[in-house]
């Protein structure tokens, strides 16, 4: 029996973290405790090790990291010379037939389900977590642009700056190899992160949710003041909430994304409701006590479904906690302006 490369996320679960990437096997994971993801499917690491066998690009990548040699870790050229010739090796490759067809299978199913051409975002997904690292593609349609965009997020391990981290960490330059997951996109009213402990002060009484209209973008990028609320995590009160400026909001286009401006009424107005509030504080709850720590969640409310059958949970990992308390935070930042 040949070796399956693409999974279904439903298939998967956290033991498939080495197959597939922690992103896809968390979804799958997920989706197993009673939590809402979209639908998808995750293209593996052995799938991206095919690619490089059958295109030969394997054999040119170890070639060109050899003759380089050396690198000076404060040499910002040597990064961009090895990430421009790297990503090119994997961007010009054309996908084999065979496995363009196996990720065309599985586009096609989607859209069989659907009863329309699905549009997807195509997410890396690798066995270590790297936040903001690798690249990511929102509302991709058809299977010639999803093969288009695998192979760029393939070749977002080889940026300049993923370079640079991994030769400072003394990890191999072609140490990363990402899984891909292929993802219905969630055509979000309003969407946004939930910590189940306070990232600042490492409390964990409390649920801290943050959001904004649209796409979850505008708020995981912190270029935007969001909606905040603090729950009870005993008792999902809402303790405290503060109306964000919400200056502007990320929505979906014929192809792609783009932000607009937020009317002044919306930047007035509350992105969710209360009932919407403690929903995802519940479900946020549900995985931590599942994976045990803490977890920094992102999730979406879909404006085709109704309450609660709208909410989609599309990532979640262990929070990042610094347990200092704001006293400390705020003479770190005075110290920064004098260094």
């Amino acid at each position: 029996m040949s070796e399956k490369l693409i999974y279904w996320l439903r298939e998967l679960g956290k033991e498939f973290n080495d197959v597939v990437g922690k992103k896809c096997a968390n979804l799958g994971e997920m989706s197993k405790v009673g939590v809402a993801v979209p639908d998808g499917f995750a293209i593996s690491i052995p799938f991206y090790r095919k690619f490089l066998e059958l295109t030969g690009a394997a054999k040119e990548m170890e070639s060109f990291v050899r003759a380089i040699g050396h690198i000076d870790t404060k040499d910002v050229e040597s990064f961009e010379k090895l990430s421009q010739k790297l990503r090119q090796i994997i961007e010009e490759k054309e996908m084999p037939s065979s496995l363009a067809e196996e990720i065309a299978h599985y586009y096609h199913e989607m859209c069989e389900r659907r009863g329309e051409e699905v549009t997807v975002s195509v997410r890396s997904s690798g066995p270590q977590s790297r936040p903001g690292m690798f690249d990511t593609y929102l509302n991709v349609k058809g299977e010639e642009e999803i093969i288009e965009k695998v192979k760029k997020v393939w070749a977002s391990a080889f940026t300049p700056r993923a370079i640079a981290f991994r030769v400072n960490k003394g990890i191999p330059i072609l140490g990363d190899e990402l899984g891909v997951g292929v993802v219905s996109m969630v055509a979000a009213k309003a969407a946004g992160i939930a910590f189940t402990a306070d990232p600042n002060t490492g409390d964990e009484r409390k649920v801290i949710i943050e959001a904004n209209w649209g796409l979850g973008e505008s708020v995981v990028s912190g270029h935007v003041t969001p909606d905040r609320w603090i729950l009870d995590k005993g008792t999902l009160e809402i303790k405290e909430r503060y109306l964000g400026k919400k200056e502007y909001f990320v929505t979906l286009r014929e192809k792609g994304v783009e932000e607009v401006e937020t009317p002044p009424e919306k930047r007035e107005e509350y992105c969710l409701s209360e009932e919407e509030i403690r929903e995802v504080g519940r479900l946020s709850i549900r995985l931590e006590r599942h994976f045990g720590v803490p977890q920094d969640t992102e999730w979406a409310f879909d404006s085709r479904y109704e309450f609660p059958r709208n909410l989609f949970f599309l990532q979640t990992r262990p929070a990042v906690i610094s347990k200092r308390d704001g006293i400390e935070q705020a003479i770190d930042i005075m110290l920064t302006l004098f260094k």
